[in-house]
């Protein structure tokens, strides 16, 4: 994507806040000689500027990248049982990555607030309000989970590490204190403090991002577990059985209370919450991180204001269909999980796999149809591409063709599997066709999604806003004495005009103040598609995020990979194919509102 000549995103200095705002520590922000005066070194070349902005960015990367590894290598290691590594020893580290995340924030706001000129600009783009109240949603739930974490370890807190008590209490503040900093930061374009800003924010994004492998880690082996029970390997039974508890205890911390199960059942089934919130978060952080230094031009760069009309102007048609996909969905992840949960019969599970195969073969048949239609409208559209820089759009395209990875590997694994296997029976076939239209359905959708993110919101309202002054100035005007011309059709009326004629021509213009603007066609059919594939991802993300899934049930797989290599592809991929359903309703209703 080209940047318009008046859009910069550099580090440009600017006067010295007052006093109790700190010296800047990036050079880059000290272009003006007044600062350059006050550091004692002469004022930075743009060249000079640009090095040390990507050396900051790296140096930021490095630390990153070095805390991600060290996490995701204790994560992994906590796994088995036979690594000398327990789980408290990862409620350890992320315990003191959280509460340093919380003291870097409390200095993050306390210095912002302090210094009036910290911050330059607001990034019109970066955390949108309905994201924010995804954040906001996800939050209230993760804090909900982790009452549920203290209620379940308290219940034998007598043979615990202290460690797994304190952790959900830090879990639960750092949800708080975090959801509160992205909700009245997140746009923010800081330009002070440069270099530790950076390091704040990668390491906020780490934390969430360990978080998330944790989470994951624990909420897939549980799944997993609970659908293989026989089939398991000795090391992930052996680590399932110590989740929560220490390893020298096993026995004696077992959770035999009614009132400990219902708190450790309550918590795993609120773990795609967690896990959801933790990624939100991050996409954000990471937006705020690229935004560090950013010098935004407010003359060049106009900012466009969408409003936000759900049923407006729409003909309900994506909303009952979307509707009714979603109700249904969640009758069959009902049905799914009583049957093949509750039933040890043969026949039940295989009707429970062919109800789910046939009700994701229509949704993602009819979401691929609506995506091919959604892109030939798009040809059709004459609305300009939106090139200005957007950080915030690039990481939405970056994670949706990412995410998209994770079930890309799955389908690809079941095709080969189901083709190689032998006999082929009525569940192979669905299979079979649900793997090749989840890759299809993601495709298109990928394209349709991209394609309404890069368009330009439309610029009806603001011509039909400046057409309506002009005839308000010109309504009490005496048309005998002067010539009005009328915008849109270009017609002159004379002077000497009949009085017929005059009459007839200031009803119209009393008509067209008052007709309400019409709504291109083509816009009403791209907010119904919008609408339709929005719903239709909520339920496609609910169903494998809390239960159903048939990787496990189905056998197909299982006896061609094996009961080791199977389970390991599903905890890999798997969760970044429900991160893509959450994360492509979030760009579905940005593409809806600037429709």
């Amino acid at each position: 994507m080209t940047e318009e000549p008046g859009q910069k995103d550099s580090e440009l200095g600017h006067l010295p806040c007052s006093m109790g705002c700190g010296h800047k520590d990036d050079k880059a922000g000290l272009a003006s000689s007044q600062s350059a005066s006050f550091s004692h070194q002469p004022p930075s070349t743009p060249a000079s500027k640009e090095v040390w902005k990507k050396g900051g960015r790296m140096f930021s990367i490095l630390l990153a990248v070095h805390l991600a590894l060290l996490a995701c290598t204790l994560v992994s290691s906590g796994a088995f049982e036979k690594i000398a590594v327990h789980d408290y020893d990862v409620f350890f580290l992320l315990t003191v990555m959280m509460l340093i995340v919380i003291i870097w924030i409390i200095f993050y706001l306390a210095g912002t607030s302090r210094c009036p000129g910290a911050i330059l600009g607001k990034d019109s783009h970066a955390g949108p309000i309905w994201l924010r109240g995804g954040l906001i949603l996800f939050a209230i739930f993760s804090l909900v989970m982790d009452v549920f974490k203290i209620g379940y370890y308290s219940s034998f807190y007598s043979c615990l590490s202290a460690i797994k008590i304190i952790y959900p209490i830090v879990q639960a503040i750092f949800v708080v204190v975090q959801t509160y900093f992205l909700w009245v930061s997140a746009k923010d374009c800081i330009h002070v403090h440069l270099n530790v800003t950076r390091c704040g924010l990668m390491l906020t994004l780490t934390t969430n991002l360990a978080v998330w492998m944790s989470a994951v880690t624990d909420e897939s082996v549980h799944k997993a577990h609970s659908k293989l029970k026989k089939n398991m390997t000795e090391e992930i039974f052996r680590w399932l059985l110590k989740v929560g508890m220490r390893s020298s205890s096993v026995e004696e911390c077992n959770c035999n209370s009614q009132i400990c199960q219902i708190f450790k059942n309550g918590y795993f089934w609120l773990y795609p919450f967690n896990i959801e919130y933790s990624l939100f978060a991050s996409a954000m952080v990471y937006v705020m991180w690229k935004n560090v230094g950013r010098f935004i031009d407010h003359h060049s760069h106009h900012i466009q204001r969408l409003k936000f009309r759900l049923f407006r102007r729409t003909f309900f048609v994506g909303i009952m269909l979307g509707l009714i996909i979603l109700v249904s969905g969640l009758g069959v992840l009902i049905l799914y999980e009583v049957q093949v949960n509750s039933s040890t019969e043969s026949s039940k599970k295989s009707q429970a796999l062919t109800m789910y195969y046939i009700f994701n073969i229509v949704c993602l048949s009819l979401m691929s149809l609506v995506c091919i239609g959604g892109s030939v409208i798009y040809r059709f559209d004459k609305r300009d591409m939106d090139r200005h820089k957007n950080p915030t759009r690039t990481l939405d395209v970056a994670l949706l063709m990412g995410a998209a990875l994770g079930q890309y590997a799955i389908s690809y694994y079941s095709i080969v599997a189901i083709v190689a296997s032998t006999p082929r029976d009525t569940i192979s076939a669905l299979n079979l066709t649900y793997a090749l239209l989840m890759i299809a359905q993601h495709t298109f959708q990928n394209v349709f999604i991209i394609e309404g993110l890069h368009r330009q919101p439309p610029k009806e309202d603001c011509k039909h806003e400046s057409h309506q002054k002009d005839l308000y100035g010109l309504t009490f005007v005496n048309i005998n004495a002067v010539s009005l011309r009328v915008p849109d059709t270009g017609t002159t009326l004379a002077a000497s005009a009949a009085p017929g004629t005059e009459a007839m021509h200031t009803s119209d213009l009393v008509r067209s103040l008052t007709a309400p603007k019409k709504m291109n066609w083509r816009r009403k059919f791209l907010r119904e598609i919008s609408m339709f594939l929005l719903l239709s991802n909520i339920i496609l993300w609910i169903m494998p995020a809390f239960g159903a899934r048939p990787q496990f049930d189905n056998d197909t797989e299982l006896n061609f990979y094996g009961d080791s290599m199977w389970p390991a592809i599903v905890d890999i991929c798997l969760p970044f194919g429900i991160f893509y359903r959450m994360h492509a309703v979030a760009s579905l209703l940005e593409v809806y509102i600037m429709s």
